[in-house]
């Protein structure tokens, strides 16, 4: 028996101002040549009325008709695996339309400039690999379908910093670790290897980007902390330069991830451990965990691995009986000795550099 089979362009759940293409096919209706009926339910008569007399194969129904209830599209943007970044790295941007996944292609902006490389944005994600300094900025999407094109709106904004490989500034953290505990203070300082002045502390926190407070020239201190300073802080120069930005988070809960607050070096030891908020001192009993999965249980309540390797990059937590840590983004940096020549003729080592500097210099060679 022959059947009637309706199908939608672009999808079966549409937005306000898209344009709907519904094409009937007859399976099993062999060489029959047919006329078609539409119909319609849930709508006023008139417009079912002019609907039902429509004999086409396919109906377009645009802009302005009763079919379009839903709100306008929005695009939302995130980032994989972190937003702040050592030039080098690995960082993937991926757009969405909330409550749709067919047909959408997607423009990038970076700072309001539209990307014209869109070839790193096919299929909704957007990657820098490796990621350089001047990819750092302010970012959002947009997706588009169909003919006439459907723009959602824009996405949210989505910071990326990416800071140099060798650095003349160094934010210094005291405690030196990535999460701390509420209540607690916090040191942090801009050093400058040339001692020259003019660094002070910023940060990034909520949203929101400004100076960090009760600040006395370069050093940064708060007395007490609260989990709304959780976010990024970094050196910025009188002219607007950023240098090293580091990750901070507060837990109000009563056990910490201590790990290293800045990236590891692959061949150097990693150790991490469970801090305990009472006793201030390691739990004897922890479990470790990478990416969601357990790694380590260790009644020392530390962990240490030898030779840290690629591999090891990721989010890592630990948990005890007496509760679990929040998770912290480990990076792991290659490395490479440059040697200068001296006027003298002797060497000197100069900086270490990651894998990817390491092959910059060698297409520069």
């Amino acid at each position: 028996t022959p059947k009637a089979v309706v199908t939608v362009r672009p999808d079966e759940r549409v937005f306000r101002g898209e344009t709907v293409t519904l094409r009937c096919d007859i399976k099993w209706g062999g060489d029959t040549e047919w006329t078609y009926r539409w119909e319609i339910e849930g709508t006023n008569d008139q417009y079912k009325n002019s609907f039902s007399q429509i004999s086409k194969q396919e109906v377009n129904i645009s802009s302005g008709n009763r079919w379009e209830h839903k709100a306008e599209a929005q695009a939302a943007v995130r980032v994989s695996p972190q937003p702040w970044l050592t030039e080098g790295d690995s960082v993937t941007l991926i757009c969405e339309v909330t409550g749709s996944s067919t047909g959408w292609t997607f423009s990038w902006f970076r700072d309001d400039d539209h990307l014209s490389d869109s070839s790193r944005g096919a299929g909704g994600s957007y990657t820098l690999s490796p990621a350089a300094l001047q990819h750092t900025g302010v970012y959002t999407c947009r997706a588009e379908r169909g003919r006439p094109a459907y723009y959602t709106k824009y996405s949210n904004t989505q910071p990326l910093w990416i800071t140099g490989v060798s650095r003349s500034v160094s934010l210094v953290v005291s405690p030196s670790r990535s999460q701390h505990f509420s209540s607690d203070s916090l040191s942090l300082s801009c050093e400058d290897q040339s001692n020259s002045t003019g660094w002070t502390v910023r940060r990034y926190t909520d949203r929101k980007t400004e100076d960090c407070s009760k600040q006395t020239g370069s050093t940064c201190r708060i007395v007490s902390l609260s989990t709304s300073d959780t976010g990024v802080y970094w050196c910025q120069s009188e002219s607007g330069e950023k240098r090293h930005p580091l990750n901070i988070t507060v837990h109000d809960g009563d056990v910490i991830l201590v790990s290293s607050v800045d990236p590891v070096i692959e061949g150097d030891t990693l150790t991490l451990h469970c801090l305990h908020r009472s006793t201030n001192s390691p739990i004897l009993r922890a479990d470790f965990y990478k990416d969601g999965s357990h790694i380590q249980n260790q009644t020392t309540g530390e962990m240490s691995i030898t030779t840290v390797s690629k591999s090891h990059e990721g989010f890592h937590y630990c948990k005890t009986e007496r509760g679990q840590s929040l998770h912290s983004w480990i990076s792991v940096r290659g490395q490479i000795f440059v040697f200068n020549i001296l006027s003298s003729g002797s060497l000197s080592v100069s900086a270490v550099y990651s894998r990817a500097a390491v092959q910059m210099l060698q297409s520069e060679r």
